[in-house]
């Protein structure tokens, strides 16, 4: 029995862990722009999908400010809704700071259904109907087509850190397990 509590709590951390970097590590979409707009925002129950309130310069304990939005449409003609918000040295730590910038280049990409420009959005989070949540767009460049396939280096690069890191920590913490606990409860070096 204490071995499926083991497993099982040993699997819900590691798809917390998973769902951690599945919404923390940037990605690309690749959309055609349909429309811009700021919109101010109340938050709730939803606040921890957004960027924190002292970031982009509302006053602290601030429930509402201005938001910048991103309508995007996919090849197969689903939307996709992103936030533009600064994350300044809050979490995940893109350190982004141009969301005015960005959202007068997601204007400019703006393109109609008939005469498509496809752009891609370097991106982190997730969209959520309810609660109500948006990934925050990074990035925008212009593509060729919606087939262009965008390698994302920079996910690749962490999860390989960090898989390097845990095959450190984990190699260490095993030697030091068998060279040091084992013989104690063998009786060895007693």
């Amino acid at each position: 029995m204490l071995g499926y509590i083991k497993w099982t709590l040993v699997i819900v951390f590691w798809i917390f862990v998973a769902a951690f970097l599945h919404y923390t590590l940037p990605r690309w979409d690749i959309v055609r722009i349909a429309d811009t707009y700021e919109r101010r925002e109340t938050f709730g129950e939803n606040s921890i999908f957004w960027t924190h309130a002292r970031t982009g310069g509302g006053a602290s304990g601030d429930i509402s400010r201005d938001v910048f939005f991103i309508q995007g449409i996919r090849e197969n003609g689903r939307p996709m809704v992103y936030r533009n918000e600064d994350t300044g040295f809050g979490w995940p730590p893109f350190f982004k700071i141009n969301s005015a910038d960005l959202q007068t280049r997601a204007a400019d990409f703006v393109s109609a259904k008939e005469d498509p420009n496809w752009v891609a959005i370097r991106r982190y989070g997730w969209r959520l109907n309810a609660p109500t949540a948006y990934p925050n767009a990074l990035r925008i460049r212009d593509v060729d087509s919606p087939d262009e396939r965008i390698i994302p280096w920079v996910s690749i690069g962490i999860l390989i850190g960090l898989a390097c890191l845990y095959w450190a920590i984990y190699a260490r913490w095993r030697r030091f397990w068998n060279n040091r606990i084992d013989p104690l409860l063998d009786g060895d070096d007693i």
